[in-house]
């Protein structure tokens, strides 16, 4: 408890057992730190990954051990695929009894070596206070990540005088590299001479705070900014160089503009398969130039031209400097010509559609919330049509895609920060994962607003079988509880909305309501995500929406 407070830590949230019951007696007498009881251990660190997503802070989870542990595995992999700083504190068996198969041991730090910046088995007390304090370092330093510290019942109870440590170092752990002069200038060089330029920001510039030296440079050398799913908020998607998301199912703007551009900057990306598509056809008349922190990105997927390694905080600031201001007019009249001519449609309907209610959601909160998700169409329709103004406002779960996440994501994010209006953006599918929580959520009044997009399906695999199974549809269609009822057997505000005419007067009444709230729309049951570019296929051959008018079947983007 001295180490969380040493750190700052004014949440935590757990589950108790019997191994750790020793620190949830100590939590008794630290009323600065709230434990927040939930009713699954995965939510615990999904929650805590929320509240890191939120906020840019460490979050903390608990669990007891053997099934409490290895219940924080899927939320402890998720936060490694996106290095979201985490730690995660487990109990463990007696020290002389592990390795026995003791009730409830499970070697969670072998389970857990490949989903952890770092772990630790705490055998001695003396070492606790290093290893708590060097956990919270490698977790918020360098690229960030969870590190998990497993600690035995009778190192709970043990006594020790060992001071913490004021300084941590690690041998052979650099958290960045020094700022390479002569890259910078290489990098400003290549921009100098380049016709078609493009940025490409990812979740390194939120995680850097760095999105106002973003800004700059692209208004100095006139770039355009593309971002990656997890980029979003990194530019204000109402700034005019602002292209959106490009990738899998990005808009087809920054598509076009990656496979035409003569210049790539990537920025505090790592070239993720949704974003390159087929790698040999990924920007091929591009030279490419990667800033990242982490040297082991560089070169991993694609080729790159100039490799720019340090922390964003430093080489950013310095690029921008660095570049001559110039105009990029040609290059500018051909990407507007291309938002012109392939926009973000949604086709005329009678009936509501998933894009109807997450355009509204957008409208009616000012593209102003703090917006989680779970994984699936609704994830990609959030990412396309939310315009998110600033870091630390999107959620969503990139690299893993885990269904469940996006609901004690939200909730996470209600708790660390009370006055703002927080969504949580789910599918039928994923929030019957972790829809437990609601208990979680009434039991603190917590101001979080649940929009769940009920169309029946897990509705991107059904996508996926429709277009490449010839509409075999196999295991797909979902059934639903009556939420309603639900609902109110947890004591949740609770509205449903399955008409257009009733979308904007139900987002007004969930608005107003205080504490959590549930709204159920009923959507159209095979409504897809488009763009999309085919798992395997290259860039450019992205399929377009049926109801563009321009359309041209099956691919909508002339060569």
């Amino acid at each position: 408890m001295e180490a969380l407070a040493l750190h700052g830590v004014d949440i935590i949230f757990g589950y108790p057992g019997g191994v750790v019951l020793p620190l949830y007696d100590e939590m008794t007498r630290w009323p600065a730190i709230q434990h927040v009881l939930v009713r699954h251990e995965q939510c615990a660190a999904h929650m805590a990954d929320g509240y890191a997503r939120s906020t840019g802070k460490v979050g903390v989870c608990l669990a007891t051990s053997g099934p409490g542990a290895t219940n924080l595995v899927t939320g402890i992999a998720t936060a490694i695929m996106d290095s979201i700083p985490m730690v995660a504190i487990t109990g463990q068996v007696n020290s002389w009894a592990v390795g026995t198969d003791a009730f409830q041991e499970t070697d969670i730090q072998g389970i857990t070596i490949p989903i952890t910046k770092h772990n630790y088995l705490v055998m001695d007390v003396d070492d606790l206070p290093h290893a708590l304090v060097e956990a919270f370092h490698l977790a918020n330093t360098g690229r960030k990540g969870p590190v998990l510290v497993d600690i035995p019942k009778d190192v709970f109870t043990a006594m020790s005088s060992v001071p913490f440590p004021t300084e941590i170092v690690r041998r052979g752990y650099r958290a960045a590299a020094a700022t390479n002069d002569t890259a910078i200038e290489t990098a400003a060089k290549l921009v100098a001479e380049a016709k078609k330029p493009v940025i490409i920001a990812g979740a390194g510039v939120v995680w850097s705070e760095t999105h106002q030296a973003l800004a700059d440079l692209a208004a100095k050398a006139d770039l355009p900014i593309i971002n990656s799913l997890l980029g979003l908020g990194s530019i204000d998607r109402q700034n005019e160089r602002s292209l959106g998301m490009m990738g899998m199912h990005g808009e087809a703007v920054g598509t076009l503009a990656v496979q035409e551009a003569d210049l790539l900057i990537g920025i505090g990306i790592r070239f993720d398969d949704r974003l390159t598509g087929k790698v040999a056809g990924f920007a091929p008349n591009a030279k490419i130039i990667h800033f990242d922190l982490d040297p082991s990105e560089f070169a991993k997927v694609v080729e790159t031209t100039l490799c720019v390694p340090g922390d964003l905080s430093e080489t950013l600031p310095a690029f921008t400097a660095a570049v001559a201001p110039k105009v990029n007019d040609e290059w500018w009249a051909k990407l507007r010509g291309w938002q012109e001519e392939f926009p973000l449609v949604i086709p005329d309907s009678a009936g509501l559609m998933a894009r109807h209610v997450l355009q509204l959601l957008d409208r009616t909160t000012n593209s102003d919330a703090i917006i989680s998700t779970d994984v699936g169409q609704h994830q990609m329709w959030t990412a396309q049509l939310y315009r998110f103004k600033r870091p630390f406002q999107w959620l969503s779960s990139g690299g893993l895609g885990t269904m469940g996440f996006g609901f004690p994501a939200a909730m996470g994010a209600a708790f660390a920060n009370p006055k703002q209006e927080v969504w949580a953006v789910v599918g039928d599918g994923g929030f019957q994962m972790t829809l437990q929580e609601l208990q979680t959520a009434v039991e603190h009044k917590l101001n979080v607003k649940i929009c769940l997009v009920n169309n029946g399906y897990l509705g991107m695999v059904r996508q996926w079988q429709e277009l490449f199974f010839e509409n075999r549809y196999s295991h797909v269609a979902m059934g639903s509880p009556d939420y309603g009822k639900l609902a109110e057997a947890y004591g949740v505000t609770f509205f449903r909305c399955s008409t257009r005419e009733d979308l904007e007067s139900t987002f007004q009444q969930a608005r107003a309501a205080d504490g959590p709230v549930l709204v159920e729309f009923l959507v159209e049951m095979e409504e897809n995500v488009f763009p999309m570019v085919p798992a395997g296929k290259a860039n450019d051959q992205v399929q377009m929406d049926p109801g563009l008018p321009n359309d041209k079947a099956p691919m909508g983007i002339p060569a």
